[in-house]
């Protein structure tokens, strides 16, 4: 009879890691190895580095607020009145039904003028007077609007989360919080939002991956994003192979962290049910 020779413990923990995590682990190591024994490289990662904040600081912010936002139109698409949900849900229906881009281009080129226009006509009678001055759509950079067309966008698909959590709560315990006199509002808070967050906090963490990746849209509007810094640098030296390498590493970085954070926090949560 043979026997199997034991294996070492980093042989065993190589093992137990999936063949697509280990193959980006090799990919990011030699991304790593090529940029520290590269001068070239380095160059490039030093011209792209600069916008590594920009990219988290507009993920951030806009998924902050979308989750603002979507949290407010799942409670509506969830709510008895017949107008807050059918309201909610042409908003939903229609903004899910746009290109992220075209939202981006409509709320920079479009909206924010429009909202400018709005707000001027109601502070006309302050600037009149020489209390405020007026606005203009200058007053808004870029990067705002950005963030801006990114809130709005991901809103309605959190609020698809939001509402599929509410709704995944047994009505039996809210029918129970009502019996025993606690307001709607009351049982919203005390009882449902929590265990709607704790079945959606996975969804809503995908979510974040995904608006990171889609933060990339905003160098078309010139944000000095890691995107608009890798173009910038790629068209000044035509070195577009090792600068696309570069903004593909960064990204990587951000979005595989994150991904292997969500799924040890799913394991997490399917301990704590069990």
């Amino acid at each position: 009879m043979k026997h199997r020779s034991p294996q070492s413990p980093l042989l065993a923990g190589l093992s137990r890691i999936p063949w697509w995590l280990l193959s980006l682990l090799l990919l990011g190591i030699w991304g790593l190895a090529s940029a520290l024994t590269s001068p070239g490289y380095m160059v490039i990662f030093r011209a792209v580095w600069n916008g590594l904040g920009v990219t988290i600081m507009v993920s951030l912010v806009a998924y902050g607020a979308s989750m603002i936002l979507g949290l407010g139109l799942g409670l509506l698409r969830s709510s008895r009145f017949r107008l807050a949900r059918e309201a909610s849900t042409f908003y939903v229906e229609l903004v899910r039904g746009l290109p992220m881009l075209v939202i981006l281009y409509y709320i920079a080129f479009v909206g924010t003028p429009f909202i400018v226009a709005g707000v001027n006509k109601v502070i006309g009678p302050l600037t009149e007077r020489g209390l405020l001055q007026p606005l203009s759509p200058r007053d808004f950079g870029f990067a705002s609007r950005a963030i801006l067309a990114l809130t709005l966008g991901y809103a309605a698909f959190i609020s698809e989360i939001f509402r599929a959590g509410i709704e995944s709560v047994d009505r039996g315990q809210v029918e129970a919080a009502l019996a025993l006199g606690m307001t709607r509002g009351q049982c919203m808070r005390r009882i449902v939002l929590p265990q709607a967050l704790r079945n959606i906090l996975p969804a809503l963490a995908n979510e974040f991956v995904a608006i990171i990746k889609d933060s990339a849209l905003v160098s078309a509007l010139g944000v000095q994003d890691i995107t608009q810094l890798g173009k910038v640098y790629a068209a000044s030296t035509f070195k577009f192979f090792e600068t696309y390498n570069a903004v593909a590493f960064f990204y990587l970085c951000l979005t595989v962290s994150l991904s292997l954070a969500v799924k040890a926090l799913e394991k997490r949560l399917k301990r704590g049910k069990n």
